[in-house]
């Protein structure tokens, strides 16, 4: 089903969300973006701490956010913005980390609450 594409679409989204418990969905918005609204489930990292907090070890990210920390081979992990072109800097990082699978959800915050009806 998932691809090793970068991009992932909505219905993707939404079929990951269903299906796998340990999905990962990271929001690299800024914090005054999140506060406005978010897609339930995900975590919050800034795009410009994307690097650093990939790089915590385990142990500090599962403290830090409350998720396991992704394993580098994780097809589990998407990055999401407003409308795209942050996702897809964060993935470049991520896989840049070697999390070789990471994705960007291109479609957005803006994109998953005109579908959602927020």
């Amino acid at each position: 089903m998932a691809s090793t594409g970068k991009e992932i679409s909505y219905s993707d989204l939404k079929s990951l969300r269903e299906n796998n418990k340990d999905l990962l969905l990271v929001d690299v918005r800024s914090k005054d973006e999140v506060d406005r609204g978010r897609i339930p489930g995900s975590i919050h990292i800034p795009l410009e701490d994307v690097e650093k907090e990939f790089s915590l070890d385990a142990q500090a990210f599962q403290e830090k956010f409350d998720v396991p920390k992704p394993l580098l081979d994780t097809r589990d992990l998407v990055f999401h913005c407003q409308m795209g072109r942050r996702g897809g800097v964060a993935t470049d990082k991520a896989r840049n980390l070697g999390f070789k699978n990471a994705q960007n959800y291109t479609g957005g915050y803006k994109e998953w609450a005109e579908k959602e009806g927020k």
